[in-house]
């Protein structure tokens, strides 16, 4: 099991024995090393879990870490892709669960513990190489037009990759799910994920002292990675987005409303009531609102619609597909490609155009 624990300002995940609580120390060790290397608490938490349904696993093959270094490199390769298809038939997950995950999700969690076992081939003595995994160079060039090479291992085994098409989701739902939003502050984390397109993570680390230009009406993204509610830009980026007036006003109304709490901290977005009143909000306060609008609307909404929603309305706005890139963050213009679908798009009005042109194929109207 995975328990995490503060210390100063960083949070350390650690791997629990279930029967005793004790620490299981190879994993939680390269968890610390994580953490130090300054890698975002969401992904060593991801790591973390990773881990565990990989140890899991290997309990359920009577297996432990030096026996699998010991395998040949046929049966090493059979150990693996059948923690691959462990996975996809869901059996790391709680029963009642039903929805399995995809191949990209199972990939992701081998991908997880082949770092946890790169990490002991160099920190552990005891440990050799492991046999699946081989090199290869990978070679680029900067802009100053420097080449720089870089060796790579990759495992040949992995689950084919399935196009993901993510879902936007359309505006007239938007407005209902503000309709019955229970009060201002949902009204607004809702309409500025809509407007800014910024991840979760990047709006809960906003900061209404710092990152809010009052006169430009724009909101800035900017990278902390010591935020209470462990909010944080991904790829430690910077962005600006400026915001609609009708936005902007409620943002203005949101702050005069709340003013006395938002005094205990420069988060923007914070809890309105309990205990944690004033405390900055988190990405599982987020999800159970969302889940709560979706209980009473039936209409599915998370974060990432919300960001595709941005995408989509920005590209059939006529914005260039490199400028709606950079205003996503994304590192790669083909993520975005892949965010909003394009070549299905453009074969489809392509199509579109053809048949209003040219007909419907042999005359295929004289036959309804």
């Amino acid at each position: 099991m995975v328990s995490r624990q503060k210390k100063a300002s960083l949070l350390f995940f650690q791997i629990l024995y279930r029967a005793d609580q004790s620490v299981v120390v190879l994993p939680t060790k390269y968890l610390a090393y994580k953490t130090r290397a300054n890698a975002s608490p969401n992904t060593v938490k991801q790591i973390a879990f990773s881990l565990c349904y990989y140890l899991n696993y290997l309990e359920s093959t009577d297996m432990n870490v030096g026996q699998v270094f010991e395998l040949k490199f046929d049966e090493q390769h059979r150990h693996f892709t059948d923690f691959l298809r462990w996975l996809k038939l869901g059996c790391h997950l709680d029963k009642g669960r039903k929805k399995t995950p995809n191949n990209g999700t199972c990939n992701a969690y081998l991908q997880d513990v082949f770092g946890w076992y790169q990490f002991l081939e160099t920190e552990e003595e005891q440990f050799q190489d492991l046999k699946v995994l081989s090199s290869h160079v990978v070679s680029f060039v900067n802009p100053a037009g420097v080449r720089f090479h870089l060796t790579k291992k990759t495992f040949r085994g992995y689950l084919p990759e399935e196009v993901h098409k993510g879902r936007a989701i359309e505006e007239d739902n938007i407005l209902t799910l503000l309709e019955h939003c229970a009060n201002l502050r949902d009204q607004l984390l809702m309409l500025l994920l809509a407007e800014t397109g910024f991840r979760i993570g990047e709006m809960l680390g906003v900061y209404y002292t710092k990152d809010i230009n009052y006169q430009k009406h724009s909101i800035r993204v900017n990278f902390r990675d010591q935020n209470e509610n462990d909010a944080r830009a991904k790829n430690a980026e910077y962005r600006e987005a400026v915001i609609s007036p009708e936005t902007f006003r409620i943002l203005m109304l949101y702050l005069s409303e709340n003013r006395e709490l938002l005094k205990k901290t420069e988060h923007l977005f914070i809890n309105l009531s309990g205990p944690n009143a004033g405390k900055p909000l988190n990405a599982n306060a987020v999800y159970a609102m969302m889940g709560r609008l979706e209980a009473k609307t039936k209409i599915k909404v998370t974060p990432h619609m919300l960001r595709h929603y941005y995408a989509k309305q920005r590209r059939d706005s006529g914005w260039d597909i490199f400028l709606i890139s950079q205003a996503l963050g994304h590192r790669h213009v083909d993520t975005t490609r892949q965010y909003l679908d394009e070549e299905t798009d453009k074969l489809a009005k392509t199509a579109e155009q053809y048949f209003d042109q040219y007909g419907s194929l042999l005359m295929a109207d004289k036959l309804l």
